[in-house]
């Protein structure tokens, strides 16, 4: 079980400003080729800054995420904006597009999520997060790395996220496994790592910006790539007794 931000996808120490700044240009010029009523390009701006900074207040405060898409809805709709459920996913896309283009993963990381699904593994996602599922699976089907993911569970479709043991037993329940035979790779101590271990999984931090300088727990694994996956996997599996 993977998370997604800086372990499967990274992103690297972003600045706010320049990417909402270029989502805004982006989605205000698609609104307005459609002659959708989104005024003019400043005030479209502020409107849209606002009320994301708000739901992201409310949000530590309740400690669960919300739905971006919903929220563009909502802050659209009361300005008139009326599209279909295709265009709101786009419009939704539009404002993640910048984090998309600034973003990398390994180069190797098909190869190696083959070799972990060829070993027999099952392989999903859990992951904190209010962007949209819609944007998420574009940006991981244009990476080449979705179809390893049949399972994919994202808190902004729950009233709590990680590292709540609830969000973690949906996890499992729907990947089929019981938690000491799920090994959680993240790049957070705080969110998964711990959490994981907590839980009796086993447990591997990612190295990240978000942990620099940080050690892992005690029962932890941490590793740099991706790629030292299948290697370890193959040498935990030998380390734990069978039954």
């Amino acid at each position: 079980m993977f998370d997604l931000g800086e372990t499967l996808l990274n992103f690297g120490r972003i600045k706010p400003t320049e990417i909402f700044t270029a989502g805004a240009k982006s989605s205000y010029n698609y609104l307005k080729s459609m002659a959708q009523p989104v005024g003019n390009l400043r005030w479209y701006a502020l409107r849209n800054l606002m009320s994301l900074r708000i739901r992201r207040w409310l949000s530590a405060l309740r400690g669960r995420d919300f739905d971006a898409l919903q929220l563009l809805k909502r802050v659209g709709s009361r300005k008139g904006i009326k599209l279909t459920p295709e265009q709101w996913q786009h419009l939704t896309w539009l404002w993640y597009e910048p984090l998309r283009k600034i973003s990398w993963s390994e180069p190797d990381i098909t190869e190696t999520l083959t070799a972990l699904k060829d070993s027999g593994l099952k392989l999903g996602i859990l992951s904190n997060t209010f962007v949209h599922g819609s944007s998420l699976d574009k940006h991981m089907e244009q990476v080449g790395i979705l179809r390893f993911f049949n399972v994919r569970v994202y808190s902004y479709e729950f009233p709590f996220r990680k590292p709540d043991v609830r969000i973690f037993k949906i996890a499992a329940e729907r990947i089929g496994e019981a938690f000491e035979n799920i090994l959680f790779v993240g790049d957070r101590i705080d969110k998964d790592v711990r959490p994981a271990l907590r839980n009796g999984m086993f447990a591997v931090l990612k190295d990240a910006h978000t942990n620099a300088g940080k050690h892992p727990p005690p029962g932890a694994k941490k590793i740099a790539q991706i790629s030292e996956l299948p290697a370890l996997v193959e040498q935990i599996n030998k380390d734990t007794p069978a039954g």
